[in-house]
């Protein structure tokens, strides 16, 4: 899972058969690589917005179809105000800055989490994003933006209450298409940066099978040898899906 075993030769090719068709990406070690330069914790940040661009050219460099990205957790909101403050200012900023390149691009933006709490300037670019990126196909970018794995897996079930769907009839197809993923594959490889070990409510339902990779870079020093190596990973794995010997 980790990588803290001699690293990969990053020049090795990787298996264009194999790639990962959807990855998620939780994004850790902001504040640690502020702290580490004497800056605060909103300069780490921001070194972590300017790092979102390389990593997003990386996986389509790479052929990955789906990316996400944990930004902002349901939990996080419990973090002082100023820095919860700045990281929702810091996401109207990078849209505003992005989505040309993004749509030029052939990127499709996807908002995932709940919209309350947000605010209308934020709820605004958001909807603006996803309706001008709609028809793009080359890589959706789902961002995780006041998202949490149990939270989705809740608010599909209120869906399926809504629809009037018996309770016998409750499948994990039905479930899976009330997400705000429908449509979507289910996570193969879900990468958490600054060497933490813990999936933090993150998508708990589309990573059941995923393979999981901890590196201990810091977020904004995260590059693309280091999703080359996360791939590499991922690639000498034997994925089984509860049966044997099943390679990916």
């Amino acid at each position: 899972m980790t990588d803290d075993s001699p690293r990969h030769d990053a020049s090795r090719a990787l298996d264009s058969t194999r790639i990962p068709a959807h990855v998620g990406i939780i994004m850790d070690g902001n504040g640690r690589w502020a702290q580490a330069r004497g800056l605060s914790r909103s300069a780490g940040h921001r070194a972590g917005v300017e790092n979102l661009r390389p990593v997003l050219e990386a996986a389509g460099e790479f052929g990955i179809r789906f990316l996400t990205l944990y930004a902002f957790s349901t939990e996080n909101w419990s973090r002082p105000a100023a820095e919860v403050r700045a990281l929702l200012l810091l996401a109207q900023s990078v849209i505003d800055r992005e989505l040309d390149g993004l749509a030029q691009r052939g990127v499709r933006l996807r908002h995932l989490g709940r919209r309350e709490g947000l605010e209308q300037a934020l709820l605004r670019r958001l909807d603006a994003a996803e309706e001008r990126t709609r028809d793009n196909d080359a890589l959706t970018l789902n961002i995780a933006f006041n998202y949490g794995g149990r939270a989705e897996i809740v608010d599909a079930s209120r869906l399926l209450v809504r629809d009037g769907v018996p309770a016998h009839e409750i499948t994990e197809e039905l479930i899976s298409s009330r997400l705000a993923t429908a449509g979507q594959p289910d996570l193969d490889l879900v990468i958490r940066t600054a060497g933490e070990m813990r999936l933090s409510n993150f998508m708990i339902w589309q990573a059941a099978y995923a393979e999981y990779y901890s590196t201990s870079t810091l977020w904004p020093d995260f590059g693309r040898d280091d999703l080359l190596l996360a791939l590499q990973a991922y690639q000498s794995r034997r994925r089984r899906f509860g049966g044997l010997d099943q390679v990916s």
